[in-house]
């Protein structure tokens, strides 16, 4: 098993409803960051690789035909060389609908006070020093890595937009989709060659559905 999918639409993109619609597809299982909680001892792969340590990608994606959100998006351009045959997905948003998602769901992590960030090499807790193993990775992947420790409006933004355009400048035209889920099934499908389904696209994690899951 290989990973044919690659997504690399940033978090608050409709990353959950495209897991799901891959998996429905057949895609099965797709990589998302809700992953992480069920495999703990992923988490210090991916800091190895914000750090540009060497990772084994086929390792830590075993069972996997396609990957989504974060930590994959960070490193579409490796897993891009490394599955020569996947497509990519760039799952798109208003920039500015996407941080007001975003500022009141994802970047709502503990503060940065709890850490310092230490490593995570012998032992796998589901919690330690006060963060879930899935928001170490979201802050020393996302946070720090991706968005270089800023996260206000305009910073995030700006890594936002430059994001969206270098993947669209990079990724050849014919392993690309730029996607929208509001588009449903149709360009999904036609893209990826697969018949559509007659269930309905499967729309989740809105920004209620997050915020619910916090409380």
């Amino acid at each position: 098993m290989t990973i044919r999918v690659i997504g690399a639409g940033i978090g608050r993109t409709g990353t959950k409803s495209l897991k799901l619609a891959l998996e429905q597809l057949g895609f099965d299982k797709c990589y998302h960051m809700e992953e992480i909680a069920k495999n703990p001892a992923h988490a210090p792969l991916w800091i190895d690789a914000a750090e540009g340590k060497k990772v084994d990608w086929d390792v830590l994606f075993d069972g996997y035909q396609a990957a989504v959100d974060l930590p994959p998006y960070a490193f579409y351009v490796e897993l891009m060389a490394h599955y020569p045959e996947a497509k990519v997905i760039l799952t798109t948003r208003d920039s500015e609908d996407w941080y007001g998602s975003a500022s009141q769901t994802i970047f709502r992590l503990p503060p940065a006070a709890i850490m310092p960030l230490v490593r995570m090499a012998a032992v796998f807790s589901p919690r330690l020093h006060g963060l879930t193993m899935m928001e170490r990775v979201a802050r020393r992947v996302g946070v720090e890595y991706f968005f270089g420790n800023n996260l206000s409006r305009e910073h995030a933004i700006n890594i936002f937009n430059q994001h969206n355009a270098t993947v669209q400048a990079t990724v050849p035209r014919e392993r690309l989709l730029l996607y929208d889920i509001k588009q449903g099934w149709e360009p999904l499908c036609t893209f990826l060659c697969v018949p559509v389904p007659e269930a309905a696209f499967p729309h989740k994690n809105t920004r209620e559905d997050f915020v619910s899951r916090r409380l």
